[in-house]
């Protein structure tokens, strides 16, 4: 079984984001998904955007890191980062400078690995996960298909639609389709670990 540091999105640790970590726990996963808002959530992308930005986005990826931190990251602790959305700019940035790391699961976005390194960690698997049609994974598929081609032990899946947060069930973007093909996929991923 995975240990996995799941990162929520920009509109807060939602009832949708926990019922995620709750289904990867139903398969025997310990999941670990710190409120990184302290208790807030957002109606909306943009409110929540607001937040982070007059919290400071480096203060609220600090507390990301410190989460990481307290369970031993870097120490061979064997943590799979997850995120979603604004989540893998901290899940991203842990899997490639963290020593021990165990695997990625990026959803909703991507970054360049060069934000991070030079290249993406060898032995590290990742998959990526976003709708072709969103305008924010719009801008980041560019850098999942770089990444997607430089290693192995990535894979890339895009699905039809443009909903952001489409794996939130608590979201009126919730594709329930498209979330439970997600699933699946990142049920498989964490069972191969």
């Amino acid at each position: 079984m995975a240990e996995v540091l799941l990162f929520h999105h920009i509109q807060g640790l939602t009832e949708g984001v926990r019922v995620f970590a709750d289904q990867l726990r139903q398969d025997g996963h310990t999941v670990h998904a710190p409120d990184l808002f302290e208790g807030r959530t957002f109606a909306s992308i943009e409110e929540g955007f607001a937040f982070a930005r007059d919290t400071g986005f480096d203060v609220v990826r600090q507390r990301g890191a410190a989460a990481a931190d307290e369970l031993g990251a870097g120490s061979g602790s064997g943590l799979v980062y997850a995120g979603f959305s604004f989540g893998v700019t901290i899940a991203q940035r842990l899997a490639q400078t963290e020593p021990g790391a165990r695997g990625a699961l990026l959803m909703c976005s991507c970054l360049p690995v060069s934000e991070f390194g030079q290249v993406w960690p060898e032995g590290v698997p990742v998959q990526i996960h976003g709708k072709e049609g969103d305008e924010f994974f719009d801008e980041d598929l560019p850098a999942a298909r770089e990444l997607a081609a430089s290693t192995p032990a990535a894979e890339l899946f895009v699905y039809p639609g443009e909903e952001h947060l489409f794996a939130d069930s608590s979201l009126a973007a919730h594709d329930p389709e498209a979330a439970a093909l997600m699933g699946e996929r990142v049920r498989a991923f964490l069972a191969a670990l």
